[in-house]
């Protein structure tokens, strides 16, 4: 593991959705490409937040206490902000995030000009096999 960067294990590439996408929407999606979660990019395309199957579950069991479920949006459930790092950050910085946050996937970003883009994800699913694979 010693010397191994993000950009090595990562998933390279994300699927997105916009603030506005209507969560049957965003479940259709996960669904379909048998993904966990989404990265919610703003107008600009720059990383906003990340919306989870957990997020949709959670969001199920207040679903009776919400009176208009249809009209919400990736914005009202995504988990924001959305914690990211380096693609040339290490495995061990990596990893000390995620225990340390207790969440289960950053998002790999590249900053330019003034804009923060999501190029991939890495997960403590992908941690996991790669250590085994070791």
């Amino acid at each position: 593991m010693s010397g191994a960067r993000v950009r090595d294990w990562m998933h390279a590439g994300v699927e997105t959705c916009g603030l506005e996408t209507p969560i049957e929407r965003v479940a259709a999606v996960m669904d379909a490409k048998d993904i966990s979660a989404l990265i919610v990019t703003d107008a600009q395309g720059d990383v906003a937040g990340v919306i989870s199957r957990t997020d949709l579950v959670n969001a199920r069991f207040v679903q009776p206490y919400l009176k208009h479920w249809r009209g919400m949006t990736a914005e009202h459930l995504m988990t924001k902000p959305a914690i990211t790092i380096g693609p040339d950050a290490t495995i061990e910085e990596a990893a000390r995030v995620l225990a340390d946050r207790r969440i289960h996937r950053l998002v790999v970003v590249e900053e330019s000009s003034g804009h923060v883009r999501a190029i991939g994800v890495l997960s403590v699913t992908d941690l996991a096999r790669r250590v085994a694979e070791e």
